[in-house]
């Protein structure tokens, strides 16, 4: 394990997140971090970073059960495999919302959104969030309607039940 100080760590930009305790190591001339939820190291690059500190402050400032997030989540769509990058599960098993990371240097654009609302044919979850670790937009999807609502913040976990009850 290596510390945050090193000097390909201090290179990665300052998050609009509280800092995670990431647990990095090096692997030849590789920076590597340990995932939690797929329990094995994977290479630091933006968007594993992003992940990394997205995921551990939905577990400890939003309360979201770490047994019910998942890194990596494989779908097809349209006959093509995809990942999705975090699934949030409810306790029933049912994709609850689903995450997509860019680097911090990527603008988020429609495109991004477009990605997102792809993969969410397949697993049609309620909420969407779109971060770049730098900017988090979160939205809703009401199925009756066929809309959607962005809401001003990610919701608590213990919050979500409450948030556009009336839809």
């Amino acid at each position: 394990m290596i510390h945050q100080d090193s000097s390909k760590y201090r290179q990665l930009p300052k998050l609009n997140l509280p800092p995670a305790d990431l647990h990095l190591s090096m692997e030849e001339d590789t920076l590597k971090v340990f995932d939690p939820l797929r329990k094995k190291q994977v290479i630091l690059t933006p968007e594993e970073y992003v992940r990394q500190n997205f995921v551990a402050w939905l577990i400890k400032s939003l309360h979201y059960p770490a047994s019910l997030l998942a890194n990596e989540i494989g779908i097809t769509l349209n006959g093509t495999k995809k990942r999705c990058d975090t699934v949030v599960f409810n306790t029933n098993g049912s994709p609850l919302i689903i995450v997509e990371y860019k680097a911090p240097n990527i603008v988020i654009t429609q495109n991004v959104f477009d990605q997102i609302m792809r993969y969410n044919m397949c697993l049609r979850a309620r909420y969407l969030i779109v971060t770049n670790g730098m900017n988090h937009y979160c939205c809703v999807i009401d199925y009756e309607s066929g809309s959607y609502n962005f809401i001003p913040a990610i919701p608590d976990y213990n919050d979500l039940k409450n948030i556009f009850s009336c839809n």
